[in-house]
Order: structure tokens, then sequence, then C-alpha cells
């Protein structure tokens, strides 16, 4: 063999040795955020690499952080459907977060724990706990994002309800009032009821009877009524009035996605007369 057929050689053969060097692709670090917690993970299958060939230490750390952010998830997202918890604000807050990225990370997650199965140091160390912790909370965390899917929808559509509630009570006074109606009259011509119990009734003096769940009602007076006027006024009448306001007409907001239709229309009005 001459040199130059010897040189060839070896630059060869040191290029089928980088070659195969290069064949075992590494997955890059990526990094997640929900609310304060934080995860390092990789995407061994996206990046078509081994999840096999990492260290197993390094990748114990990987999963098992994984598996702490959606422990956490789950823990701070606990009250979403307790309204009266000082902690509900927060969950909705985080669902909400979570809702556009988590799922991402749960598939990549899911990948890894299934080929973390097939390496040979599956059964080694932590990672016979790590992988069955990891599978429960990746069912516990999807459940809680769908849960929160309807609550994020519903808490939509309960907002655009408030929203457009006064353009309804507007109309529903154009057509059942008249331009100068009389105090004390007790034309009713409009009620709404709030998903929490509360209700309101509209007179078309201007007068509002208001009742939280279960509370008593109370009668709102508009401001600036004479002395002559107040004296029309006889809030047992108004009280009346409204106890026999039609259920059924009631602008309701809605208290689940199954009775999210539009509002009633107010298809007649009660005279207190």
């Amino acid at each position: 063999m001459n040199f130059v057929s010897r040189k060839l050689w070896i630059v060869g053969g040191m290029g089928l040795a980088l070659s195969a060097c290069g064949a075992r692709q590494v997955a890059p670090v990526q990094q997640y955020s929900l609310g304060v917690a934080r995860a390092d993970y990789r995407d061994y299958t996206g990046a078509k690499a081994n999840i096999c060939d990492a260290e197993p230490r390094w990748l114990t750390d990987e999963l098992s952080a994984v598996n702490g952010l959606m422990t956490r998830f789950l823990s701070e997202t606990e009250q979403v459907k307790n309204p009266q918890s000082v902690d509900y604000a927060r969950s909705v807050e985080l669902l909400k977060e979570a809702s556009g990225s988590l799922e991402k990370v749960l598939k990549v997650h899911q990948n890894n724990l299934q080929a973390v199965q097939k390496c040979g140091f599956a059964k080694s160390g932590a990672f016979p706990d790590m992988t069955k912790r990891g599978t429960e909370l990746l069912e516990q965390a999807r459940a809680r994002l769908a849960e929160g899917g309807q609550l994020l929808a519903l808490e939509e559509v309960q907002r655009k309800w408030k929203e457009e509630a006064p353009q309804r009570e507007q109309a529903a006074r154009g057509e059942w009032c008249a331009k100068t109606p009389e105090v004390g009259s007790t034309d009713l011509y409009y009620a709404r009821k709030h998903a929490d119990g509360r209700t309101e009734w509209f007179f078309c003096d201007g007068h509002i009877v208001q009742s939280a769940a279960g509370g008593e009602p109370t009668l709102v007076s508009p401001e600036g009524l004479s002395a002559k006027d107040r004296r029309k006024v006889k809030p047992p009448r108004y009280f009346e009035a409204a106890q026999g306001y039609p259920v059924e007409e009631m602008d309701k907001q809605p208290k689940s996605l199954a009775d999210a239709a539009p509002a009633p229309a107010q298809s007649t009005a009660s005279d207190g007369n």
C-alpha cells in the first residue's frame, strides 16, 4: 500500500467512525414553566434519539421534574369547582395558563415513560415507581385539563350573559313600560337570576327588588324621588309582584353548558295592580 492509498484509507476510516458517532442523536433540553413551577425535559421521540442512551441519573431527574410539575398543577387547581374557596381565582387562572401549553408537555412525557420501559435500567432504581406514578399523574392531569376546559367555556358564556343583560333589560323596558310610568304602580317588566341565586326584578317606575339566594327581598328606590312620590311606594306590593313573576320568563344566567341557551324573550309583563 503506497502512501497516498494509506492516507485515503485512514481518512475514510475516520469518516466512517465519525458518521457512526453522529448517528446517535441527542435530544435538546426544553424548559417549561407553569405558574411558579418549572421543569426541564427532553423530547427524545421528536429528536429521534434513543432514550436508553441517556445517563440514568440525569434521566431520573428529568422525569421526576415533570412528575413534580404535574403534582403541583393538580394541587394548585384543586379548588376550581369551588367558587367559595379563596384559592378559586388562582385555580382558574392556572387552568387558563395550562390550557394552551401543558398538553404538549404531557404528550412528550407519555412518550418518554413508554420508551424508558424498554431500557435495560427500566427495572432498577427509582424508574419502576417513577414511571408508574407518572402514568397515574398523566391521567389525572388530562382529566383536570378537560374539566378546566368545560369550566372555562362556561365562564365565558356566563361573562357574555352578564355583559349583554343590560341590553336585554332595556329592550324589555322599551316594550312594556309607558314613557312616563306612575310611581307606585308596580308594573314589572323584567327579571334576571344569576347563577349564584341572586335575583333582581325591575319595575317601570325605577324600583328594583333584589334577593340573594335564600335571603329576604329588599326594595331599592330610584334616586331623586320626591316626598310625595315616596308616600306612593308600598314595599309589600313590590314584593308581591316580584313573587308572582313567572320563573320560566326570567333571564337566567347559565349554571352549566347544558343550559347555555339564548336568554328567553320577555313575552309578557307582570302588572302588580
